[in-house]
């Protein structure tokens, strides 16, 4: 009671003294324990590979939900994202032809092992003969990678190291180079498209030299290779997902209502030309290109579903529309491989982002999306190759322009200075022995490099997610 007294009869400035001075010792206390912390902090030693490795996998566990709450995604779309926003951070958009930097070349090869890995614990059952110790056969069941896993992640990989050693060839070329998009007019070089965010390409004023550009053309063939193996693979996986029902209950009732009436009749045509009916549409736009290819699939599931109505409850007055429908049917998909073909940067479609996202295969899912985003570096590869390419071919354009105008060649009239007549071979400066040995060297390098490539493949192997889509 008497320290209660004492304590009542403070005045109210001493007591907001001491509070005060309380509170400074609390900030003083915790600086300190911050600066006693501190060097620890800064000598924390960086997360290990095996680290790295249970943070990554944890994650996909997880379905991206860190919380635990249970609202994260499946393993399988997990694993897409996961292999797409890998190769967004890692490649970007690669805006110019050269070598990956060697850290992101190291970080690729081991984070998508280790994705890839997961696929080595997928497996089936296959029969084996098994000799027991008495000498008896017996069949027995063993597991065994499954086998579209076990045939096409071996050839993903060589891709991806074909595209990385194709890339890793441009590091000592000095014939052409970039010049930034901030660069003032008189000094920017060519741009091939309407991609304006681009460095512009500069060659010398003559172009290329022949063995400059022969050996730019094989790096395009081989880029070229990588993209139609990456494509068929991405296709065949994308085929072999089902087609889920939140897609089929938004899919009107026939092709006609799906295609238009103009597009109808173009496609039901009795001669129908699939080049003169892509040019016949309009794809002057990646929007309407993509909407032209969203008809088409949606027409095609259309069909088949009709189809494999008719033959469950089949007579003979429905044979002649199934044929019908059949025959459509396969005008739809002639007509979207075309602009697989065509225009191979395009976006994923409806359909296949709404099979990524109901998929479930995790197999597949990694198929997949490996797939796609090899397909989509090859696919910019082969574009900052034909930049190039392109100012190469102004460039030596414009050198023939200032030949053929030039006030010597006009003097000298149609003569050599030993008096016999000029011919175009001598203004181009060919020989006959010349052009006809470089014709045979360029056809025995393409024919090399078709056999090696061809071995390659010679087993054809058997964009994507609506908040996570990566393009070139």
């Amino acid at each position: 009671m008497a320290e209660e007294e004492q304590t009542s009869e403070v005045p109210g400035k001493e007591t907001m003294v001491v509070e005060q001075s309380a509170d400074v010792k609390s900030t003083e206390s915790t600086s300190d324990l911050e600066n006693s912390t501190k060097p620890e902090t800064a000598k924390e030693k960086p997360k290990t590979d095996l680290e790295q490795m249970r943070e990554k996998f944890s994650k996909l566990l997880l379905g991206e939900d860190m919380s635990g709450g249970g609202k994260g995604v499946s393993s399988a779309l997990a694993l897409t994202n996961a292999i797409t926003n890998l190769a967004a951070s890692v490649f970007g958009e690669q805006h110019k032809l050269g070598p990956m930097k060697e850290d992101s070349k190291k970080r690729w090869r081991k984070e998508v092992d280790w994705l890839l890995s997961i696929t080595d614990h997928i497996v089936e059952f296959v029969p084996v003969q098994h000799t027991a110790r008495d000498g008896s056969n017996m069949e027995i069941m063993v597991t065994k990678q499954r086998k579209d896993l076990l045939m096409n992640i071996p050839a993903l990989k060589k891709l991806d190291k074909m595209l990385t050693d194709c890339l890793d060839n441009f590091k000592d070329q000095k014939e052409f180079w970039y010049v930034s998009k901030d660069a003032n007019e008189s000094e920017k070089g060519v741009q091939r498209n309407d991609k304006w965010w681009l460095p512009t390409v500069k060659v010398p004023p003559g172009g290329l030299s022949e063995e400059s550009r022969k050996w730019m053309q094989k790096q395009k063939d081989c880029a070229n290779q990588v993209l139609k193996a990456s494509m068929a693979i991405n296709a065949e996986v994308l085929g072999e997902m089902e087609i889920p029902e939140n897609y089929i209950e938004t899919l009107p009732k026939n092709a006609r209502d799906s295609l238009g009436d103009v597009t109808y009749k173009s496609l039901t045509v009795e001669f129908f030309d699939p080049g003169q009916f892509l040019a016949s549409v309009d794809l002057s736009s990646e929007h309407k290109i993509l909407d032209l290819k969203n008809k088409m699939e949606a027409s095609v599931v259309i069909w088949k579903r009709k189809m494999h109505q008719k033959e469950s409850r089949s007579s003979w007055g429905a044979s002649a529309k199934m044929e019908r429908r059949e025959l459509f049917e396969e005008r739809a998909e002639t007509i979207l491989i075309l602009i697989k073909q065509r225009f191979p940067g395009l976006p994923q479609s409806s359909l296949d982002i709404c099979k990524i996202e109901s998929n479930r295969d995790v197999g597949l899912a990694v198929l997949e999306s490996y797939s796609r985003v090899l397909e989509s570096l090859a696919n910019t590869v082969m574009n900052r190759i034909e930049d190039v390419l392109y100012a190469d071919d102004l460039a030596q354009n414009s050198s023939e322009n200032n030949t053929k105008s030039s006030p010597s060649d006009q003097t000298q009239g149609n003569k050599t200075p030993n008096g016999t007549p000029t011919t175009i071979s001598d203004i181009m400066g060919w020989g006959s022995d010349q052009g006809e040995t470089e014709i045979t060297e360029e056809f025995l390098d393409n024919k090399l490099m078709g056999e090696t490539t061809n071995d390659m493949f010679t087993r054809k192997p058997t964009s994507i997610l609506t908040n996570h889509i990566w393009k070139s």
